[in-house]
Order: structure tokens, then C-alpha cells, then sequence
């Protein structure tokens, strides 16, 4: 989730709005689901099988993967194609060569892409914390995790749900599905499906399949009954309909359009409340349309904080997401996306910011 290959890393909200007065006593606004957002990366590095059994293990509902694809046709979960700020690969020497420029969805991009490597090749890189100034304790993980594939990680659901009795649901996105059939020739709507199949994951199961682009989402639509998450950001809009903006898909329109081949939207929280934290009625427009609204992304730390909802002084320091949650919950939203899944299902019992 998010789009942070082409956006500074923190500040995604920070100063974007202030919330309205918030009682000190969390209100029953309604039970949204938690979608870990990369597993638990508020704790561990992202899209490692450390942070998604972590998420597991602190209740979340869902286990967010985003997927790209190596050479040989292996869905794998990173954040993006580009690599070399999740994983050591610019660190490798005999990997020197394999550094690219290229123009993914209209940027321009230099490092090395998932798809140059096999899945072999990439066996040897190990993983690393995308954002070690703000998330030091997670550093300290670096160099002990693989890159997960797909596969492994519905292993890992079906284990810890044998082990807990519990269901845990798959939230999977595809990045950039238009680059790499375009560009690489890969197929990634045609992996999922496979790999969906193979596992014997039905439409009926807890699963949603998610982009930000719309052809990989319409193919989806056309071939299977998974629900379907059309994800719109703050700003610009898909990359393979670029005559469309993400604004003019959240108005009562373009929600009516989504309707037509998606289940839900995944919105950015600038799209959910408005300045003064009020609700900004895109729930409602998504409600009125058929579409759940899960909203992305929920995170502690002060540099992804409004002024209002920030503690102490430092960018990394803990601010208050409870009174964010309770923002967001008010609205009506049918989930959150979260790196801290543990303070999300804290603050959907009714837990406070800490003294």
C-alpha cells in the first residue's frame, strides 16, 4: 500500500488536517477490520514472514502482502519492483551489474527490480527496514529475514490458523501490473490467479485482491469473484488511465463506476476526513454505491501524525493513533490499514492514548 517509490517517506499526513475535539473515552463508531499493513512493519521489517506472523500473533484480521515477480514467474512480497530499499542488494557485489534505470509508470526509477533476478538469486539477499530513522529498533533486524513468496506466506496463514482455531484473512496487492506485462512480459494477474488456485483459495474465503491501477482489477472481475479493492491516493490517479484522476473517483460518480468491477476502495486517509477531521463523505458516497471503504494507513509514529495527535518532540517518537482510529471509525469506514496492528485492535476495544 501506498505509493512511497514516487512520495517522501514520512509527512503522508501530517499537515493535512486538524482533528475536531475527541472525547477522552473511545465511542462505539462500529468494529472496522484491521488489515496489517505489510504485517507488522511498525515492529519488524516489512513484508518479511517475521512481520506477517507478528501481525497474526497481535489479532489482526487481515495480512496485507504486496506483490511484484522475479524472472521466472515467482510472486514475491516487496513494496515495490525496485529493491534496493528493502533488501542488502546494493550491497552485493557479484549484483553490481544488475542495476537499472527505469520508467515505471512514468518515473524514473534506478536500482534493481525484482524481475531481473530469479527466485533463486533473490533467496540470497536478505531483507532490511525501509525507514531505519524513524524505525531504529527494526533496523536491528536487518540481514536476518528472506524475501517471502507468495506461497510461503499462505503457508504461514493456514499454520497460525490450525494453531490459533481463528480465521486469517489474505489482502494481497499487485504493483504494477501494466510495467511488468509491458515491460518484463510477466503476467502477474495470471500468477495470482494460479497461485489462488493452487492453494485452493476460494472467492468465498477471506481474501481481497487490491491495485491502484484498473485493467489488472477488470481482468480480475471478468475471470473470478474475489472481492475486488480499487485503491485511490491523495493525489494524480491509475497509471494505466491517465485522463483519470483519483479525485474524481471518490465523488458519487466515479463511485457508482467503480461499483461496476470492484467491491471496495482503498483510500487514502487525506480522502476520509477532512481538515478539521470531520468525515469528508466519500464513505458515504462508497457506502451509497455498494462499496465497503477501507482507509490506509494508520501508523504511530509523530512524522505520520497530524500536529494535534503528536507527542513529545522527534519525528520517531510514539503520538496518539487511538484518537486517529476513533477519526476514522467515526466515519463509518469498513477497515484500517495499520503498521501497528496491536494499538489498532487496542484502540478498537476502546483503548486510550497512553499517559
Amino acid at each position: 500500500m501506498g505509493r512511497s517509490l514516487f512520495l517522501s517517506a514520512p509527512a503522508l499526513i501530517a499537515a493535512v488536517f486538524v482533528p475536531s475535539a475527541i472525547p477522552a473515552v473511545a465511542q462505539d463508531f462500529g468494529q472496522p477490520l484491521v488489515i496489517a499493513h505489510r504485517g507488522a512493519s511498525g515492529e519488524r521489517p516489512e513484508h518479511t514472514l517475521a512481520a506477517y506472523e507478528r501481525a497474526i500473533d497481535q489479532g489482526a484480521d487481515y495480512i496485507e502482502p504486496d506483490l511484484v515477480a522475479t524472472r521466472d514467474g515467482v510472486l514475491v512480497a516487496r513494496h515495490e519492483t525496485e529493491i534496493s530499499g528493502t533488501t542488502d542488494v546494493a550491497e552485493r557485489p557479484e549484483f553490481a551489474d544488475r542495476r537499472r534505470t527505469r520508467t515505471i509508470d512514468g518515473h524514473t526509477v534506478t536500482g534493481w527490480f525484482a524481475e531481473d533476478f530469479t527466485l533463486a538469486e533473490l533467496r540470497r539477499l536478505r531483507a532490511k527496514e525501509r525507514l531505519p530513522a524513524l524505525r531504529p529498533t527494526n533496523a536491528r533486524h536487518d540481514g536476518l529475514y528472506q524475501v517471502p513468496t507468495f506461497a510461503e506466506i499462505i503457508a504461514l496463514v493456514r499454520a497460525r490458523e490450525a494453531e490459533t482455531g481463528r480465521r486469517i484473512g489474505l489482502y494481497p496487492e499487485l504493483k504494477h501490473s501494466g510495467h511488468l506485462l509491458a515491460e518484463a512480459g510477466i503476467d502477474t494477474v495470471d500468477l495470482l490467479l494460479r497461485e489462488l488456485a493452487a492453494a485452493k483459495i476460494a472467492p468465498d474465503d477471506p481474501i481481497y485482491i487490491q491495485s491502484f491501477e484498473i485493467a489488472p482489477l477488470r481482468r480480475l472481475d471478468a475471470a473470478s469473484d474475489y472481492r475486488l479493492v480499487q485503491l485511490v491516493a491523495a493525489e494524480g490517479g491509475p497509471a494505466d488511465a491517465p485522463d483519470m484522476r483519483y479525485a474524481d473517483m471518490v465523488t458519487m460518480a466515479g463511485t457508482r463506476r467503480i461499483a461496476e468491477y470492484a467491491d471496495a476502495i482503498g483510500a487514502d486517509i487525506r480522502l476520509v476526513i477532512e481538515i478539521d477531521g470531520t468525515p469528508s463523505g466519500l464513505v458515504s458516497a462508497a457506502h451509497a454505491a455498494g462499496l465497503q471503504v477501507h482507509a490506509w494507513t494508520l501508523r504511530k509514529e509523530n512524522a505520520f501524525l497530524p500536529p494535534s495527535l503528536r507527542q513529545g518532540d522527534g519525528d520517531a517518537l510514539r503520538g496518539c493513533p487511538e484518537k486517529l482510529w476513533t477519526l476514522l471509525a467515526r466515519t463509518g469506514v469498513d477497515g484500517v490499514f495499520t503498521d501497528d496492528p496491536a494499538i489498532a485492535v487496542a484502540a478498537r476495544a476502546g483503548a486510550t492514548c497512553p499517559a
